[in-house]
């Protein structure tokens, strides 16, 4: 990855674009947002693939992370809460729970931040008839 200074922050060029980086929202996505990208993205992608080879029957996966910051030390990310919403076809929690610890293990976001971020991942499941 290279990166290039620009007036308000930084900019990537990565194969699929270009992307803006900045400590200030107006002039691009700020560092906090494309960690807490990265952990999302990574997990959700792994745990679907999981369910994939299962043959789980998810007709949509929706991840929704919240963020816990501290102020006090230069706004670190402290927590971050991933809530998925699974919805699909003969859905069992138990099993989608084992499948999240699967793709836990298998993150290498999330296995980048252990013991700095504490990551929690919740399952809600929509039964489709």
């Amino acid at each position: 990855m290279d990166f290039y200074l620009k007036e308000n922050g930084m900019r990537a060029k990565l194969p699929y674009g270009e992307i803006d980086i900045s400590g200030n929202e107006d002039y691009g996505y700020r560092p906090f947002q494309l960690m807490v990208a990265s952990i999302a993205g990574c997990s959700a992608s792994v745990f679907r693939k999981i369910l994939e080879k299962q043959r789980t029957e998810v007709a949509d996966l929706q991840v929704h992370a919240e963020v816990e910051r501290n102020s006090e030390e230069a706004n670190r990310i402290e927590k971050i809460t991933l809530k998925y919403m699974v919805k699909g076809r003969r859905l069992d929690p138990e099993r989608l729970y084992k499948n999240m610890e699967i793709a836990r293990k298998n993150c290498s976001m999330i296995r980048s931040v252990e013991g700095s971020i504490t990551i929690e991942e919740h399952i809600d499941t929509v039964e489709l008839s």
